[in-house]
Parts: C-alpha cells; sequence; structure tokens
C-alpha cells in the first residue's frame, strides 16, 4: 500500500514529473512543465534535481531547457554531484559548458575533495579537460586521496594519446610536475613505475624530479 501510495503521489508530483522527463530527455515536456510553472530545482529522495537527472543521461537539450529556465547548476545531490560535477566527470562537454556560461563553481568539489578537473584527467576526457583549464580551473588542486589531476591522469590512466595530451595541457596551465602523493611519490616517480615513457619524457622536459 506504502509503495502504491507513493507512486500516487509521484504521478501527481510536479516536479517528479519534471525530473522524470528529463531522465528521459524529453526537452518539449521539460519546457512545458516549467512554462506551467513546476520549479527547476525540486528533489527526489536522493537529491537529485531534474537538471542533474537530464545530466545523467547526458540530455543536452533537456538540460539547456532547464538551465535557461534558472535551474542551479551547483545544486549537489546525496552523492555531492551537480551538474556541473557531473558533466565534467562523466565527459559530457555540453552540459558542462552550458554550466559554464551560467554560474558554475571551479572550486565546488564533489565527494572526494576534487574538483571537476581531476575525474575529467582520471577518465581522459581531452576536449573536457582543456575546456576546465580555460575557464579557470586549478590544475594543482589536492583531493582528498592526496592527488592532483596530474597524479591521477598518471596513475589511474592507461599512458595512452589521451592522458598524454591531459598531462601537456596540465603541464601548458602551469601544473606543478613535481607535487607528489602523501607518500612523497612524485608524478615522474609513478609515470616510470608505470612504463609510461612518453609522459615520462613530457615530465623531465617540465623540470620533473
Amino acid at each position: 500500500m506504502g509503495a502504491a501510495s507513493g507512486e500516487a503521489r509521484a504521478a501527481v508530483d510536479p516536479t517528479a514529473q519534471l525530473r522524470e522527463a528529463a531522465a528521459l530527455g524529453q526537452a518539449a515536456r521539460v519546457r512545458e512543465l516549467l512554462d506551467q510553472g513546476v520549479p527547476p530545482d525540486g528533489r527526489d529522495a536522493q537529491g537529485n534535481t531534474a537538471l542533474l537527472r537530464a545530466t545523467q543521461g547526458n540530455h543536452v537539450e533537456a538540460a539547456r531547457v532547464l538551465i535557461e529556465a534558472g535551474a542551479d547548476v551547483n545544486a549537489q545531490n546525496g552523492m555531492q554531484d551537480s551538474a556541473y560535477l557531473l558533466a565534467g566527470a562523466q565527459g559530457n562537454r555540453e552540459i558542462l559548458e552550458l554550466t559554464l556560461r551560467h554560474g558554475a563553481d571551479l572550486q565546488s568539489t564533489n565527494r572526494y575533495g576534487g574538483t571537476a578537473l581531476i575525474p575529467a584527467c582520471e577518465r581522459g576526457h581531452v576536449e573536457v579537460v582543456r575546456t576546465l583549464l580555460q575557464a579557470g580551473a586549478k590544475p594543482d588542486h589536492v583531493n582528498r586521496l592526496g592527488w592532483t589531476g596530474l597524479l591521477e591522469a598518471i596513475i589511474l590512466g592507461d599512458g595512452g594519446p589521451r592522458h598524454q595530451a591531459i598531462v601537456a595541457m596540465l603541464i601548458g596551465a602551469g601544473a606543478d610536475v613535481n607535487l607528489a602523493d602523501r607518500e612523497g611519490v612524485t608524478p615522474l616517480r609513478h609515470a616510470r613505475q608505470k612504463g609510461q615513457a612518453e609522459i615520462v619524457a613530457q615530465l623531465e622536459r617540465a623540470g620533473a624530479r
């Protein structure tokens, strides 16, 4: 009975309808509900807004409609994801750019204490890293693991062309190539240990020790 009544409430709750439409990428339905006066930032039990649901599915047009209607790009759910942080981590560049044009907080952090830049570096999202650095993201932010974007690109990356390009961009943006992890292991030592020859060469050219 409780579950059924919960479903019934969801069926008539306009903010739940908005989140569902956003999750399905139904941009026209999202616009219709917003035009009816449904507030854009209503949350579900996990703290997700409609914009977060759209971002989770990389539904660009639904996200655009919500953002242009004033949805909060920095609203974080129970997992501390915001549309801005999630778009960066997932490599959703179009949604990321929308959030940056509408007040994304570059200093906001995820549940690991990392900015959007760090998971983008780890996951090899080259264009997202470029976009974030151009927007002014700080390359030397350290997360709760004691890692920067450069360290994550090396430690968790595959040393291939995408991570090589990211390392080059971080160096170009002024990243401290000698900023070590909590155990005192530098990016250069990590790259050598992982056999990432091209990244080793990049770091050495940048004065890494």
